[in-house]
């Protein structure tokens, strides 16, 4: 297990793994269609969207989290 103070970073790699890998897998499909390069233009395209899923995640989470809670009232 990994200590709490890791979460927000952890929450971080996952999202970014799990967005990155799904939305370049159907963009790469939409945009090139099923062939025997699929797998290798998928590969190529997350190798690059990965990390840049990271930047973005980290610079817009502390903002969204920000105008989430000027939204939203405790209950």
């Amino acid at each position: 297990m990994f200590s709490k103070k890791y979460s927000n970073l952890l929450f971080t790699l996952i999202m970014g793994f799990g967005m990155s890998l799904l939305m370049t897998l159907i963009i790469t499909f939409i945009n090139t269609g099923m062939d025997e390069q699929f797998i290798n233009r998928f590969l190529k395209a997350w190798s690059i969207s990965f990390p840049i899923a990271i930047s973005a995640i980290l610079m817009v989470a502390p903002i969204a989290r920000k105008f989430v809670d000027k939204i939203t009232k405790s209950s």
